[in-house]
Formats: structure tokens, sequence, C-alpha cells
């Protein structure tokens, strides 16, 4: 009971830290917050200048953290639950006054008495910065604000008054700037972090309560134009639901009687009422939010690399500078002042923050636009490793098929009219998708399946299952199942596999007791993502359990989009052949079940299918699609190689801009204030760089499939050679979902078809036909 009470005091608190400059500054949370009493977990995200606390109220409050944090001068407050507060919309108080008198300073040309301004702008701008020096020497930190100190402090020694306002006027505007510039691109996780509505409706009392105090199996009203408050089972009503904050479907999806519904998504038109099938802090759109943060904390590779290249840097250049000012000095050298101001200029250039940043900025904004793609990225790392993969592998049912079965043919092979019941006793405890098909055969055919009458169930994955029932070892499964049940010669139906349906087959002991066949088709867009990632560069292959014939089927609904087919596998057969693979590229996994796992966890890069996938699946899976459009696949990797692209280029401009202003000063123009505005410019500029991520684009592909299927509509009429329109008129496209890349055209309220269209520019239009 009492571990039961403690975790429930437990509770996960956000702080924005404006003084979070970057990762520098994470030991330093460390230290103060983690010797807490009460302080379970800290969690620091600097894009956002985010700290996540996970502590016990009862030992620790939020406004005791606050004032832990600053302490330090980190100016932190809290973040409201559902909201990104954001106080600094106009610079200090400090800052503006600073950059007023330094304006002034300018008039020393026509009154000389006003160059003494320049001084005060240095006193009043100092301040802030003093403070923040300060507290870092207390802490035994030597960061930004020591070496502007520094700088501002050799300025004024050197009587240069207006370069040492300068310094400390770029600073702490610089500050500003940068706030505003993470609090745009922390805008589109914060809205994702917190799109659960924190209240619900009973639909019995028709009483408002907070969505923790909702029990599982509680009936919740849902209106239309209002979110759906946790995940359940329509249990009355109809509507459509626009799921794209979730899985990131364009399009609303319909919902009926006994239809999944997810928290989060929004009943777009109808009343319906739902059972909740979970707690809200159990809803797939918290773990998703879970997912995100811990993405977040995440380090990739290169940043690690970059974290600790720049320990080294900081300390080298600070050695150098030293030198610089030290060694002149003590040669007595003429114009030492020359060397004075190259060594404070090689002293800011030891300042990190820009190269730092290089890295965690562009994988925060490449995770939040995964993120409202439908895509789950557990970490930066593994972008980037996504980004050098050259061989994805994908299971097939369930993944490339819809993995909704029926059966096709139910053909026993002794006389005994209970086999139906006993086979689909056996798979309504299995959680494959050929059993929902088998457990409704039989129940379309009055025999009601007794699960709780079977006993000593087992499931060999990639096998079949096995259970007893009525004094009868059933087996059920593929050809391998019959090897395990100990029959020297599988029976065959050679009609259904030139079907290329999937063929089951039941004994009874050894006893070959029936044969059944199950269909199944492709998704909408396989094709497609299947082409796209060729396109790329990618090579694909099928990796299934399924038998030679019913994966030769799906190849050939692909148009053998797939460049190499293997059936017949056991899961540690497909982990087998991803091994081979990886002899020669990086390989990703895409898959769903149980019998995925192990390779899934095998690949460099597992993807999982995430709301059909199984809960194991999800582990596993490195990336998880929110959604079941194979498309999104492509999507991530052209997301991924964006995003190492602008990484590299962050740490391009980041050497380069400091090599520059080096080579400036030792050219003899050594301007402090330039190295500054270098240094803070450099930031910004990383962060607006890295925000071109959250910019969706058309893929090149796509692009050209739709520029062929416009070639079409012009000279043929329609988008794949239909009857000619006879009047075009241009809209502006909500959606970027090619007509190629769908088996059914929308159509408006008007009955009129609708066919997308790139423009000269590159943007998806809309072309209605009336």
């Amino acid at each position: 009971m009492a571990a039961g009470d403690s975790a429930k005091d437990l509770e996960r608190s956000y702080f924005d830290v404006l003084g979070l400059c970057c990762s520098s500054e994470v030991q330093l949370i460390d230290r103060i917050l983690k010797p807490l009493e009460g302080v379970h977990h800290v969690s620091v995200i600097v894009p956002t200048r985010t700290v996540i606390v996970l502590h016990d109220v009862a030992l620790i409050s939020q406004l005791q953290i606050v004032k832990a944090l600053n302490r330090v001068r980190l100016e932190a407050n809290v973040r409201m639950k559902g909201e990104q507060s954001y106080q600094n919309k106009w610079p200090s108080p400090f800052a503006v006054v600073c950059g007023l008198l330094l304006l002034l300073s300018f008039f020393k040309y026509l009154y000389s008495p006003f160059q003494w301004l320049a001084l005060g702008a240095v006193v009043v701008g100092i301040i802030p910065l003093v403070l923040k020096a300060t507290a870092s020497l207390r802490n035994l930190e030597f960061d930004i604000n020591i070496l502007m100190l520094i700088a501002a402090g050799g300025s004024v020694f050197l009587k240069d008054y207006w370069e040492a306002g300068t310094i400390v006027f770029l600073l702490n505007i610089s500050e500003w700037l940068e706030t505003r510039a993470s609090h745009k691109a922390a805008a589109v996780m914060s809205s994702l972090l917190s799109i659960a509505p924190q209240t619900a409706v009973l639909a019995d009392t028709g009483e408002e309560v907070n969505t923790k105090e909702v029990m599982v199996n509680t009936r919740l009203a849902v209106k239309a134009g209002t979110m759906i408050p946790i995940d359940g089972v329509v249990v009355d009503g109809n509507c459509e639901v626009d799921e794209k904050a979730l899985t990131g479907e364009s399009f609303p999806v319909s919902k009926q009687v006994d239809s999944n519904v997810w928290a989060g998504t929004v009943n777009l038109n109808g009343y319906i009422t739902v059972k909740t099938t979970t707690l809200a802090e159990a809803c797939v759109v918290a773990k998703m939010a879970k997912l995100v943060e811990e993405a977040q904390s995440n380090k990739s590779k290169t940043q690690r690399y970059v974290d600790k290249f720049a320990k080294y840097y900081t300390s080298a250049v600070c050695v150098a500078a030293a030198c610089l000012a030290g060694i002149p000095a003590a040669l007595r050298v003429q114009d030492v002042e020359k060397w004075y101001h190259l060594a404070l200029v090689v002293l800011v250039s030891a300042c990190p923050c820009a190269l730092i940043l290089s890295t965690p900025v562009a994988a925060f904004c490449a995770l939040s636009k995964a993120a409202t793609s439908g895509l789950l990225v557990k970490g930066a790392e593994y972008l980037e490793t996504l980004s050098t993969v050259k061989s994805i592998c994908f299971d097939k049912t369930g993944t490339i098929t819809k993995g909704e079965f029926s059966v096709s043919n139910f053909h026993p092979l002794i006389n005994n009219h209970k086999l139906l019941y006993w086979v689909s006793s056996l798979e309504s405890k299995s959680s494959h998708p050929m059993a929902a098909a088998l457990v409704d055969y039989a129940r379309a055919h009055s025999v009601e399946p007794q699960p709780d009458n079977v006993e000593e169930f087992k499931d060999f994955p990639g096998e079949g299952i096995f259970g007893k029932i009525d004094g009868q070892d059933v087996y059920v499964g593929n050809q391998k199942i019959g090897i395990r049940a100990g029959c020297s010669q599988v029976p065959t139906n050679e009609s259904e596999n030139n079907e290329g349906n999937s063929i089951g087959y039941i004994f009874l002991g050894s006893t070959p007791a029936g044969i059944f066949s199950l269909s199944d088709s492709c998704r909408i867009g396989v094709k497609e993502a299947l082409e796209e990632l060729k396109f790329m560069g990618i090579r694909t292959a099928m990796l299934t359990g399924d038998c030679q014939d019913a994966a030769d089927y799906a190849q050939y609904q692909l148009g053998g989009a797939l460049e190499s087919v293997h059936a017949q596998l056991l899961p540690q057969d497909k982990a087998k052949i991803i091994k081979e693979l990886q002899k020669e590229s990086k390989t990703a996994m895409v898959g769903d079940g149980l019998n995925d796992a192990p390779a899934l966890a095998t690949a460099d890069i597992g993807i999982s299918m995430g709301v059909s996938g199984s809960a194991l699946a999800n582990e596993t899976g490195h990336i998880i699609l929110m959604s079941n459009d194979i498309r999104k696949v492509p999507i991530a990797v052209r997301l991924a190689r964006k995003t190492r692209r602008k990484i590299f280029e962050n740490i391009f401009i980041a050497i380069v801009t400091k090599a520059a202003v080096i080579a400036l000063a030792i050219a003899g123009h050594p301007l402090v204030w330039a190295a500054v505005l270098a240094d803070v410019g450099t930031c910004l500029l990383l962060i607006f760089n890295s925000m071109l991520l959250l910019q969706g684009t058309p893929s090149k592909s796509m692009k050209t499939q739709c520029l062929s299927a416009a070639t079409k509509v012009q000279k043929q009429g329609g988008c794949c050679g239909q009857d000619e329109p006879k009047h075009l008129v241009v809209q502006e496209a909500k959606e970027s979902n090619s007509c190629c890349a769908r088996d059914v055209i929308p159509e408006t309220e008007d009955n009129e078809l609708v066919h997308p269209l790139i423009d000269k520019k590159g943007y998806l239009s809309e072309i209605v036909i009336k």
C-alpha cells in the first residue's frame, strides 16, 4: 500500500528555463536537482529550454524546484499543463536601456562627452551578465557568461567603451532573440504533447469529470466538434473522426458501433457513446507523448561527438587566448594592444554554443515534424541511422497486406462435425490476424467458439498453435506445425495454392484433420511506397512465414515492385536474412506482429506498425508508424536524410564563421564586437536553418507521378486517361496526396471529381472537374 501511495504522489512537472543556452548547462541542472529529496528523474530538452522533473509532491513542490534553479540565475518558471508559457515577448529592461545608451553614444562625433554613454551602456547591460557569471563560478562552471564578461572587461581596460557596450548589448539581445526562435520551434511539439483533453463527459449522467478519474468500461458522451478524451470502443452512434493529429491521416475516418477510437482525435459530426478500454495515462496519445519526450532527451552519435569535441575545444582556445595576451606582454612587443584585441577575439570564439546547438536543434525539429506526420521516432540516433539505410525488409501479413483475412475454403479430412468448433475455440485465444477470420467463419456457420474449454494452449511463432479440447490434441498452423505434430507427410491443395491464398492445416495428434485457405489483399499505397524507396536507391525485400505461393501472389499484386521475396520463414530465419543484408549495408525492418519482434530487434532500424501493431512490436521498433500507411516509410527516410544534411550544414556554418572571424583578426582587424555578433548570429542562423525541417515538401518521385498524371489530364483527359473534362477549376490543395497514390478519387459535395496537380512552383493544387 505504501508503495502504491508513493507512486500515486509522483508528478511530472514542466519548467521553462530561459537561462538554458546549450547542453553545457545540462550538467549544472543535474547537479542542482538530482540531489534534492523527492526528485526521481530529471530530463532536459535544450532546443525548447525545457526541464521535465518527475518528483514526489509530498516531499518537494514545483515552487521549491523553481527556487533551486533560480539560485543560479536560470530564469525558471512553471509551465502549466497544456500550454507553453512565454513571458519574454519583449527584451529585458537591461537590454533596452543598454541599447538606447549605446545608440546615443554615436553622438560623440557631434559632442565628445556623449562617448561616456557607451560606458554607461556597459554598466547597465553587464548587471545580468555579472549575476549569471557569479552563479556559474559558484557552481564551478566555465560558460559563455564568463567568457563575455572577460571580453567586455578587456575592452573597457583597453578604453574601447563602444566595443564593450556592443558586446554586452549583443549578448543581452541575442538571448531574447534565441528564446523567441526556440519558442516558435517548440510550438509544434508543445501542441502535440497537449492534444488530449483534460475533461470527459459521462454518458449516463452528463457530468463533466477529470479524465484521470475515469475508469475502464466507463461510458462517455462525445458530441460533434469535440475531442475524444480516452481510448475506447463506440457502443452507440456513428460519426467521422479526424485522426490527423495522431496518425497523420489526412482524410476523416468513419466510425460505427464496435469501431476503435483514440484520445486526442476529433469527432467531426454525429454523436457517439464510447466505452473506455484503458485509463487516461495509458492511452495511445499519452504513450506517444512519453515516447516523444524520451526521444528529445536521447542524443545522436554526432551530437555526442560534438559535445565531446566542444569540451576540449573551449579549453584549448582559452589557453591560446591567454598565450596571445601573455606572451607579447612579457616580451614587451610594440602595439601590444593589438595582441590584446586578438586575444579577446580568440577568447570570444572559444564559446562553443553555436557548435553545440548545431545538432540538437535540427534533431528536435525533425522529431517534431515526424510526430506531426504520424511517425514516432524514439531518438535522434535512430533518425541518423535511418539516413544511411540502403536495404528495407517488409513483413507480409498486416504490413504489406491488410491482414484482414477471409476464409475462402474449409475442407475437413475427417468425418467429425466438431472440427470447426475445436479450431475456432483454439483460434479465439490467438492474436494472429488469421485467427479472427476463422472465428468469424465459425460463427457464420452457427458454431460458437468456447476458449474456456481449451487447455494447455501454446503459441509457436512462425508455425501455429496447439491446445487440448474435449480430450483431443489439436494443432493448427502452416506446414511446419505438421512436423511438430509428428506428421511425416503434410497434405497439399494445389488449386488453392495457385490462387495465391494462405494455406492452413489442422492435425488431431499426428493425423491430418483438415485444410483451409484464407485470402488477403495488399494495402493501398504499398506499390507507390516501394517505388519511392527504389527511386531513393534503397533495396526492398519481403520476409514472410507464409507459403511461397501466397508470397508470390502478393508480389504479383505489387507488379513486381519488391526486389526479392523470402517465404516460409521462422522468426529466427527472418533475423538471419537481415544479418546477411547487414554485411553489405545498414538495414531496416518493417513489421507489425509477434513474429517480427526478433527481426525488428536485429535490424539497424526497426519500424513497427503503431495502432494496428502488437504491443511487443511497438516496444521493439525504433520508429512507430501511427497509421497503417506504408507510404510513411519513404517519408521517414527522406526526413532522416534531410536532417542529416541540416546537421552537417549547421556544423559547417558554426565552424566557418568562427574561423572567418579569427582569420579577420589575424589579418589585422581584431574586432571583438564582430566576434560576438558572429557567435550569437550563428546561433540564430542555426535555429532558423533547422526550422526549415518543419516545412513539408512533396517527394521528387511523387512530383514526377503527379506531373505525369497532369499530362494525362491535358492530353487524354482524367487522372489516368479517362474522359476529357469539360471545365477545369484550379483550387488550393488541402493535402499533398497524389491521385496516383490512391485507389479512390475523392469527390466533393456536388459529386465533382477532384484531381491533384503540381503547379510550376512545386505546390499541389486541386483540379475540380464539373
